[in-house]
């Protein structure tokens, strides 16, 4: 399952989440967000129930990316126990995400 994380929603789907959360910052207009839309649907199916997996549309939530000092979409966050413990920048490969997605859980 894919989230779509908000203001609204960003205390109790992420800080608060009993999960491991990756945070997908995005925006529609952007070339290689689009690209990796399909391995971020992917990771969500093949982690779902262990790991939180969503999308932060960087236009629309503004404040959350300021937040994360998001300067370049896609940009990856990996938070567990409310604290960002990893990040990726740009189109990564998938055995990428994952290996940091696996270290999550470890």
């Amino acid at each position: 399952m894919e989230y779509r994380f908000t203001t609204d929603n960003f205390e109790s789907e992420v800080m608060n989440s009993d999960k491991p959360v990756m945070m997908d910052f995005y925006a529609d207009w952007c070339g290689p967000c689009r690209m990796m839309m399909p391995v971020v649907k992917e990771m969500a199916n093949e982690y779902d129930g262990r790991i939180k997996v969503g999308k932060v549309n960087t236009d629309e939530q503004q404040e959350l990316a300021a937040k994360f000092g998001v300067m370049s979409i896609p940009s990856f966050f990996f938070i567990k126990d409310g604290k960002i413990v990893d990040k990726a920048i740009g189109g990564v490969p998938k055995d990428v995400l994952e290996s940091k997605l696996d270290a999550l859980l470890a």
